[in-house]
């Protein structure tokens, strides 16, 4: 019997990631850092001209407005430990994982997408998951698959969202 599971799982990501190539071409770098509202999550530059993303290590109430820096920064450092944990070498830290600037982030977001493409085989959709759910039993590749697709999806919708606010209120 055959396992659509990888066709399923790749048809969602495939139209998660075409809506986000419709917002990533249309971004223009002032987009980045504009801040929608008083209390915002943004990337503010630190020594040596390093981003450094705004952050806490239990959600504030309310949760701040996050930027499309802030989004796209959280998306690779996700991204870039899932596949971490995924391809078996050694996951970053978050601290580690540096945003690369309103010119480079689409190539960034980008190049995170192809290496994805490529992370998972039908047969490795099987293998136990170390992340998102360290230790968690019975949870494989699969489930972080179905996971990275919901998380960019939402991503995606955030980014959506402000870019076409930050449009619409420039018109």
């Amino acid at each position: 019997m055959p396992d659509y599971r990888r066709d399923l799982l790749r048809d969602q990501y495939d139209l998660t990631w075409a809506l986000f190539e419709y917002h990533l071409e249309r971004l223009q770098p002032e987009d980045f850092l504009w801040e929608p509202a008083e209390l915002c999550w943004t990337l503010r530059r630190g020594p040596g001209g390093v981003w450094t993303p705004d952050w806490a290590d239990s959600e504030p109430d309310p949760v701040p407005v996050p930027t499309i820096a802030w989004l796209t920064w959280h998306i690779g450092w996700w991204w870039t430990v899932t596949l971490d944990h995924t391809l078996g070498r050694t996951p970053q830290e978050r601290a580690e994982i540096r945003w690369p600037g309103e010119e480079l982030t689409v190539d960034w977001l980008r190049g995170l997408n192809t290496e994805w493409l490529v992370a998972l085989s039908e047969a490795d959709l099987d293998e136990p998951a170390s992340f998102p759910w360290q230790g968690a039993d019975g949870k494989t590749n699969a489930h972080t698959a179905a996971w990275v697709n919901s998380e960019l999806m939402k991503n995606v919708a955030e980014i959506g969202q402000l870019r076409m606010l930050r449009a619409a209120r420039k018109a």
